[in-house]
């Protein structure tokens, strides 16, 4: 199975270059933000516990995001080509759980396209998603905090998966095509 995980800052273009691998590659995405919405938007428990992290800018705890993934994965089943990790893992720990998770199916991380924007980019692409989106979380001040939470906790995954050897720098800047041109060379690397 192809594994890839997309990695970037809020407002980096994971969505959007997601959805390029996925037609591409035909694989099945796992958007931890987007079954976060469903949940918060269904008033499930979880997600009113989300809730309250996410409109502070923090991160969901691990437990909560892992046991969901774990059951997401499980039902996407096994003759599947692959799946993209979208908004998954966001801290070490949560890397770590991946591996053990992937390694008790007999899978692992493919590889790690990290999208890099500069901050004043990401916050501008923010601000313009949340008055086409409707998301509450897509505010200056949220995006700031995000920001600020993304570079304390999730950044360090990038030397993580650098070790590794899995981590695929992409410039996040430019045309969304010029962007998944560089993607596609590095998915196709490791094939």
């Amino acid at each position: 199975m192809l594994n890839i995980i997309i990695f970037g800052a809020p407002g980096s273009g994971k969505g959007t270059q997601s959805d390029l691998i996925i037609k591409e590659y035909g694989v099945e995405h796992i958007s931890t933000g987007d079954v976060l919405r469903s949940e918060i938007k269904n008033g499930t428990a979880l997600g009113k516990t989300a809730a309250t992290y996410i409109n502070d800018g923090k991160l969901v705890p691990d437990s909560l995001i892992i046991d969901m993934l774990a059951s997401v994965l499980d039902a996407k089943g096994k003759d599947i080509k692959g799946v993209i990790f979208d908004g998954f893992p966001r801290t070490i720990p949560q890397a770590e759980a991946l591996n053990t998770m992937l390694a008790e199916r007999g899978e692992e991380v493919s590889t790690v396209i990290g999208l890099e924007v500069d901050d004043d980019e990401l916050i501008k692409r923010i601000i313009a998603r949340g008055q086409t989106s409707g998301r509450a979380d897509d505010n200056e001040e949220t995006a700031k905090k995000r920001l600020e939470t993304y570079c304390s906790q999730t950044l360090p995954l990038k030397e993580f998966y650098k070790k590794a050897g899995k981590y695929a720098m992409i410039q996040g800047m430019g045309s969304i095509e010029s962007i998944f041109g560089d993607i596609k060379k590095a998915i196709d690397a490791i094939k």
